[in-house]
């Protein structure tokens, strides 16, 4: 946490924001779930303390979701008091799809109760398009991305151009419905068509990007104007994280041990 912190503050002072999210997930063993929820309760406490510009970043199944979604909804209700008293942001990440409705459920459950609260949802998944029109018809907060998750040809594109594809597609009604979203991307190309659709629509959203990964486009963005966040993952559980990023994106090999090694 502490080393989290310390790179939050770096990223702060180049006046981008951070997105802090302790690692692990998966989790059955109820300690092991009260252990994450304290965790988050304190990194909030730190973060406070540190004045650290930025929001924290949630798993669902570390917090409970794969033994008790009952469980999970209590504990993410916790957090979101502490983090919505400290007026600080809490996105849920999306993981596999076999969570994807429960995950979508609950946030549409406590979503009217919290302003400051969003959920990730995957471009490479099928059913995206349906969910977020769904979110956004609740006026939800959104954080796009690709999608990171080996998934069946039945639930996902498996094609690169078919994600782009889908990607833009959700992005352009982002522009048209939304009220507050993430660009979550490292490809240029998807950040340029953000930038152009901004140009006709005046919304609030941000880039979102991995810590250590294109910090010079995170920072020319930021001299253009736009909000940038830097999402800093931290805590033993590394490698799972890790290869779902290198199965995303080969040439990251070389990216993510720049990130780890600092």
């Amino acid at each position: 946490m502490e080393d989290a912190i310390r790179v939050a503050k770096v990223v702060n002072g180049r006046r981008i924001d951070a997105i802090i999210n302790r690692l692990g997930e998966h989790t059955p063993d109820p300690k092991l779930i009260q252990g994450y929820t304290d965790e988050y309760l304190e990194l909030l406490e730190t973060m406070d303390k540190a004045d650290v510009a930025g929001s924290i970043s949630v798993k669902p199944t570390q917090l409970g979701l794969s033994a008790d979604p009952a469980l999970y909804r209590k504990n993410l209700s916790q957090i979101l008091e502490k983090a919505d008293h400290q007026r600080r942001f809490t996105w849920v990440d999306m993981e596999s799809s076999a969570y994807t409705e429960p995950t979508l459920q609950v946030y549409k459950e406590l979503v009217e109760s919290y302003s400051r609260f969003g959920v990730c949802v995957q471009a490479n998944l099928k059913r995206t398009d349906a969910d977020l029109k769904g979110l956004l018809s609740r006026e939800g907060k959104v954080r796009l991305t690709k999608g990171a998750y080996s998934e069946s040809d039945q639930l996902a594109f498996k094609k690169k151009q078919a994600i782009n594809e889908n990607y833009l597609s959700l992005l352009k009604l982002l522009f048209e419905q939304g009220t507050w979203f993430g660009v979550a991307t490292h490809d240029e190309k998807m950040i340029l068509e953000a930038e152009a659709m901004s140009k006709d629509r005046k919304v609030s959203f941000e880039f979102e990007m991995l810590k250590g990964i294109r910090d010079d486009l995170k920072e020319k963005l930021v001299g253009e104007g736009y909000r940038v966040s830097s999402y800093i993952p931290y805590g033993p559980e590394w490698f799972n994280y890790s290869k779902r990023r290198l199965r995303e994106r080969k040439r990251t090999i070389f990216l993510l041990a720049r990130s780890i090694t600092g």
